[in-house]
């Protein structure tokens, strides 16, 4: 980004600048963890779903930052600059307003409820060799990104591609201001964020803000109610419109699509000529995403008949990379979609998150820039070298001709196969690994030998959404409430190391485990924040303590044994362990008539001190039973205040779970624990449905399709017969990878293209059959088990079970894949 002095900065934000004006910013900081090469950075303090980045300052200074946008409610320390403003994330979009309006150049703004990235990508990926493009990192399209990505513009640039995204009311405006685009893209509007508009109207209207002003707007015709929003707006009725669809009004008129094996092939008629291209996609989607980029390039006055080529060859983006489990307890993170200079940085930030001493990086040449290859790699090396990697391995002729711009130890190939002939499993061990390159040098080679294992069954966890179900139980908390989450059973079954490390680097209180290995195993990978073990057996006490596990205490024994192992290990300091109280589930607990003991030893005995009293509520997700629920809350109340004023002590106090939050959120008292919600699932469903989304994705193959005449047989015990002729597919997972059998003899189904397709006859140990003759698929195609359709409250509801259960049992030898987008 362009160099600004703090002088500049402060006089476009309107803030108060305390010390250095001369100092240089290029570059910006919103979270201490990401901060590696901190050398002319700002560090802005943001308010952010209960967070407070004035709490950060100290590490953000620590790591070296000396220039900061804080509130006027901070209070500055010596030897570093702040600029107060009354709100930090409004004082950086007004620097990004101020900075877009310093070029003049074509600037494309996509909006839409879906398909903004995908159309952005693809027009980079068409045109970057006609324009020195500067375009939105990955997703980032809210105040915050749209404001991060319009900061990139530098002078060499003269096409900028930025995405604008809203959830609420009365955004779009300030995404206008900061992107200011000169071309507008409406890819669709559906029903995403539709809950917090009173209907679909309001949404279009607030969608078609962001082209007030525009020469040009871009969009499909036959959509009726989108098309008469446009041409009824004041603001909007005489720009320059390009449309597209079937309608005989449209500039580009699809004439025809057809799908011939994996192409599509469509022909347009535009200004009385037909023109035929084809992209490498099937899907419906694919198909209107390139219609929107054809049409753009006749809106940038660009011959789109020239790019009949780049059009045949555009990429899948792929908007997350995947974090998995690799050889000799390694970690591999892989980022093989693209290869440009900010995905880059996003990797390397992700690579610097995981708890590996030793971290490995594999590059490839990069691809798509109109740098000279030597400003490209300096820039590049620029980039890796604040980080501390064991090893680098480059990938491609051009970079390693420059391969002594980096620091680390270095190997360099010409191609990924040459790499591939030298590799040793041997030589990978307990390290993370980042692979990030282009497509056309398919490191998904390197990603197969490193992977533990491979099949086509995979748990896929996206870690993304678990963070952002994480903010929305935050955003129902007071900003002082702690958060416990819980990670026991393998994290529901979804892998705990990989989970725990999501949540310890987005800031959690405390993890909370069901036995003392599974704190041990957590500790061993490098997690480093309080866990509580809730059930640690008395064998496994030594456990707790060598690994600095924090215990439950459930009753005078526990209490008695914990602090005789303390004794015998010679602990010196009082340890920290966490009272449970029995006040209506009837399970573990202190009842009141311990409390006389409990205290009398608490208060006679200096090895331990009590961290958090808590208790578990029985009824949190049942509405029906409230008064029971408030009956056990005021039985803790009581409990708490006995013990504590005895003791004189002020520890955590905590009750609710999941459930618990979205319904007692007056008693959240401390801490709060959350644990199935973070999933995507709440017993409380108009929550579920409009705040959570779903983390979890239970995905297989088509094996192989058969057809069926009217009366044959499937499965054992022949428990179906055809009544018709039925194309039946086999699925390559059964009962023991985690599929009940239960759900077979038509009573499940699985997700195949957006459809249900049964399940039927008897579930096998390691295939099931579903009824696939009112479906178009072919062997290979992708299955959904569950996920975001089926749901797993879809599952769970056919199992009459809970979703704890559906999660824990799927098998351990179905792979687990970690994504971040």
């Amino acid at each position: 980004m362009k160099n600004y002095s703090l002088n500049q900065i402060s006089s476009i934000v309107n803030g108060n600048l305390i010390g250095d004006g001369e100092q240089i910013v290029h570059q910006i900081f919103f979270d201490s963890r990401m901060i590696i090469n901190p050398i002319n950075g700002i560090f802005f303090a943001f308010h952010h779903n209960q967070k407070d980045g004035h709490k950060y300052i100290q590490d953000a200074f620590d790591k070296g930052i000396r220039n900061f946008i804080v509130d006027n409610s901070f209070q500055e320390f010596n030897h570093a600059n702040f600029i107060k403003v009354n709100d930090p994330l409004v004082a950086l979009q007004q620097w990004a307003k101020f900075h877009r309006e310093q070029y003049n150049f074509p600037v494309i703004g996509i909006t839409g409820s879906n398909g903004k990235t995908i159309v952005k990508e693809w027009l980079n990926q068409l045109l970057w060799k006609k324009f020195h493009i500067v375009r939105s990192p990955k997703s980032y399209n809210s105040q915050f990104g749209a404001a991060i990505s319009v900061l990139q513009i530098e002078q060499n640039n003269n096409l900028g591609i930025f995405e604008a995204g809203i959830s609420q009311p009365n955004e779009m405006d300030n995404l206008q201001k900061i992107i200011q685009p000169t071309i507008g893209l409406l890819t669709n509007i559906g029903t995403a964020h539709l809950e917090n508009f009173k209907s679909k109207d309001q949404l279009i209207q607030e969608k078609l803000k962001l082209f007030y002003g525009v020469d040009k707007l871009v969009y499909m015709i036959d959509d009726d109610k989108i098309h008469q929003s446009i041409i009824e707006n004041n603001k909007l009725s005489d720009i320059n419109k390009t449309t597209y669809g079937y309608s005989d009004l449209a500039d580009v008129k699809i004439l025809e699509v057809s799908g011939k094996q994996s192409n599509t092939e469509i022909s347009i008629l535009h200004n009385q000529e037909i023109f035929t291209y084809s992209i490498p996609f099937l899907d419906d989607a694919s198909i209107k995403n390139s219609l929107i980029c054809l049409a753009t390039l006749i809106g940038l006055n660009v011959d789109y008949k020239l790019f009949k080529k780049e059009f045949s060859e555009l990429l899948p983006i792929e908007m997350r990379l995947e974090i998995k489990e690799a050889i000799n307890n390694s970690i591999l993170i892989n980022d093989t979609f693209n290869s440009d200079l900010n995905s880059l940085k996003i990797g390397l930030n992700v690579l610097n998150q995981q708890p590996k001493d030793k971290k490995s990086l594999v590059l490839t040449d990069i691809l798509q820039s109109n740098l000279s290859d030597s400003e490209l790699y300096q820039q590049t090396a620029d980039l890796v070298n604040p980080y501390h990697f064991d090893e680098i391995v480059l990938i491609g002729e051009k970079i390693s001709m420059f391969k002594n711009l980096f620091q680390s130890y270095v190997r360099s190939y010409n191609s990924t196969d040459e790499f591939l002939e030298q590799f040793k499993h041997q030589n990978v061990d307990n390290e993370a690994i980042l692979l990030k390159g282009a497509r056309p040098f398919k490191l998904e080679k390197i990603s197969n030998e490193l992977e533990t294992r491979s099949n086509d069954s995979v748990l896929e966890i996206n870690l993304q959404h678990l963070i952002e179900n994480i903010n929305v139980y935050r955003s129902i908390l007071k900003p002082t409430t702690k958060l416990m989450c819980m990670v026991k059973a393998n994290s529901y079954g979804t892998g705990s190391f990989e989970v725990a490390n999501a949540l310890q680097n987005n800031g959690v209180d405390f993890l909370g485990v069901a036995i003392a290995d599974e704190g041990k195993e957590l500790r061993e990978a490098g997690i480093t924040i309080p866990i509580v073990v809730m059930n640690p057996e008395q064998n496994s006490y030594s456990t707790v303590i060598d690994y600095q596990l924090e215990p439950e205490i459930y009753s005078l024994r526990v209490l008695k044994l914990f602090i005789q192992k303390l004794q015998e290990k010679q602990i010196s300091t009082a340890y920290p362990i966490h009272l449970k109280m029995e006040t209506g589930m009837n399970r573990l607990g202190f009842h009141e008539d311990d409390f006389d003991e409990l205290i009398h030893i608490l208060k006679n005995n200096s090895q331990v001190y009590i961290r958090s009293i808590f208790t578990h509520l029985a009824t949190a997700d049942m509405p029906e039973e409230k008064e029971y629920a408030k009956y056990q809350l005021n039985r803790f109340d009581n409990s708490y205040d006995v013990i504590t004023k005895a003791l004189n002590i002020h520890p955590i106090k905590h009750a609710l779970n999941s459930p618990g939050i979205v319904a007692y959120g007056e008693h959240q008292y401390d801490m709060v624990r959350l644990g199935i919600g973070m999933y995507g699932y709440s017993e409380y469903t108009d929550f579920m449905t409009k705040y959570l989304k779903p983390v979890v994705r239970f995905k297989t193959v088509i094996s192989q399709i058969s057809t069926l005449h009217k009366g044959e047989t499937v499965s054992y015990g022949r428990r179906f017969t055809a009544e018709r002729e039925t194309k039946i597919a086999t699925l390559p997972v059964g009962y023991a990878d985690g599929i009940r059998r239960s759900l077979g003899y038509g009573k499940g189904k699985v997700g195949i293209h957006g459809k249900l397709a049964t399940i039927t006859g008897t579930i096998c140990m390691d295939m099931m059959m579903v009824d696939v003759t009112d479906i178009n698929c072919k062997e290979g195609d992708e299955v959904t088990i569950f996920g975001d359709f089926p749901t797993l409250a879809d599952v769970t509801a056919w199992l009459g079970t809970i979703p704890y259960e559906v999660l824990t049992s799927v098998s351990h030898r179905i792979k687990r894949v970690y994504y971040k987008e």
